[in-house]
């Protein structure tokens, strides 16, 4: 990666497939991101980069990877394999985690109880999850021209989340028939399910 890649990458913004840290705190915490990344498209993890954009480097590359190293192969199951390259502009170092979208989600982090929990990407934030809805192939895909879908769509471009009821009142439908099309659609790929908090909320896979 290039200079010029990288200040272009950070003008991005934090997103779906972006996450900025000045450094890592904990193994167990930076596990929770990777694993979002590799249970929904995969992403890119800039260690050494404020939540401002403003790169502001890190004092040691070897500390930072070890704690990289420790997440995923202790607090990560099953372990997940990333790929680094180190940036130096103007001899501030940036690590740049490449995280692809796993063939073998969902993946677990594990905390500092030995708890394990499943996070997905939801817009720029690591959410949790109890179950992550496997899509295996295509022919399901849904139809996103329909009304109702780019509706849906259109507002969760805007917000983080939506509930049953409020997908219901959106399009003017039973909260019953607002639920079914939101399980449908993220069976189908277009969502994700986040039912760790009540009501049970549904999220965008990918953003863009």
């Amino acid at each position: 990666m290039t200079r010029t890649e990288l200040d272009e990458l950070i003008g991005q913004g934090e997103s779906v497939r972006l996450e900025f840290k000045r450094s890592l705190s904990s193994a167990h915490r930076i596990a929770r991101t990777l694993t979002a990344f590799a249970n929904t498209a995969g992403g890119t993890l800039l260690i050494g980069v404020a939540d401002d954009g403003r790169i502001v480097g890190v004092p040691s590359e070897l500390r930072e990877m070890r704690k990289i190293e420790e997440a995923t192969d202790q607090f990560v199951e099953p372990p997940l394999e990333i790929s680094y390259e180190t940036l130096a502009p103007d001899g501030r170092r940036v690590l740049v985690i490449h995280v692809a979208e796993s063939a073998e989600k969902p993946h677990f982090a594990v905390d500092e109880a030995g708890k394990r929990t499943i996070y997905v990407r939801a817009k720029d934030k690591s959410m949790p999850t109890s179950r992550l809805i496997i899509t295996p192939g295509s022919p399901g895909a849904p139809n996103v021209q329909t009304p109702t879908v780019r509706t849906l769509i259109q507002y969760l471009r805007r917000n983080e989340d939506i509930t049953a009821d409020k997908y219901a009142r959106l399009i003017n439908v039973s909260e019953y028939r607002a639920g079914k099309q939101l399980r449908q659609l993220a069976e189908q790929g277009l969502l994700l399910l986040l039912n760790k908090q009540r009501p049970v909320r549904y999220a965008l896979k990918l953003a863009e």
